[in-house]
């Protein structure tokens, strides 16, 4: 048997979850002087109004070791396999809390991924993932192909300011933006598991604009791209977006995935990205 665990950034739908039995680890949200369980005790309409009424910027917490014990414990004395599929280490402390927690289970087969990604493309490797797990895909041999799925992904996304990646410190490369007299609407890409400036653009149109031809240039229609929209509270531009690279790729549905609030804290509402593998 195979188990799969990930977490809340991997923006996981609750029909999904259900379909394939995953394990949804929460992260830990902190606004002001309250603490909730990504998912469980806050949802994203109540993060944002949260957000707008807030003191100080909220902050993040990689869920404890603790969290990942309590899922193991369950397994023990079994033959079962435990896939921990997460966020890349670079950005959060996820991987790392799911290593020290399987040091106490050296029982158990606990393989833990550390994915490079986030969020939608993170989606889609736990995703598939799980239907190999269905298909009696050998542990070994899913482990291999998410491996080799890694750094085929490219991801591209704009933020309505850079305030809040600056803020909690997970800018990375994009940092050279700050402080420019220019008002620029950058494109980010995300790169060795960090945050990159890729282009710049002077309006939200443009970048837009680019973004689609981006996907055109780069995107390998001959085979499966698994591309995916992601966002943070623009539900109209992803559905735009989607709509338009449905168009222009000849592809019938592009899922589309809203942003959890551990990612809306660093990027900020207004995020709209997308990711696809080649």
């Amino acid at each position: 048997m195979i188990q799969i665990i990930t977490d809340t950034t991997a923006v996981i739908s609750k029909e999904d979850i259900e379909k394939y039995n995953l394990i949804v680890i929460p992260q830990i949200i902190n606004i002001d002087e309250d603490t909730y369980l990504e998912g469980i005790e806050i949802d994203v309409p109540q993060f944002l109004e949260k957000l707008r009424t807030a003191k100080n910027l909220p902050k993040t917490a990689a869920p404890p070791p603790e969290l990942f014990s309590r899922e193991f414990e369950q397994f023990n004395g079994t033959d079962t396999t435990i896939l921990c599929i997460h966020p890349s280490s670079e950005v959060s402390g996820t991987v790392r809390s799911a290593t020290i927690a399987a040091q106490d289970f050296p029982q158990l087969d606990i393989r833990i991924i550390d994915t490079r990604l986030i969020a939608s493309p993170l989606a889609t490797l736990v995703l598939l993932a799980a239907q190999w797990a269905q298909e009696g895909i050998h542990p070994d041999q899913i482990v291999e192909r998410l491996i080799q799925m890694i750094p085929r992904c490219q991801v591209y996304f704009m933020v309505d300011t850079l305030e809040f990646l600056a803020k909690g410190g997970r800018i990375g490369g994009a940092a050279a933006l700050l402080g420019s007299v220019l008002q620029i609407k950058p494109i980010l890409t995300f790169k060795d598991g960090r945050v990159e400036t890729f282009e710049k653009e002077r309006t939200y149109k443009r970048a837009f604009e680019r973004m689609i031809a981006i996907a055109e240039e780069r995107i390998d229609v001959s085979h499966e791209s698994y591309i995916t929209i992601m966002h943070a509270g623009v539900k109209e531009q992803a559905i735009e977006l989607a709509e338009r690279l449905s168009s222009k790729l000849s592809i019938t549905k592009i899922p589309i995935y809203e942003m959890p609030p551990a990612i809306i804290t660093h990027g900020g509402p207004g995020i709209l990205g997308i990711a696809f593998f080649n």
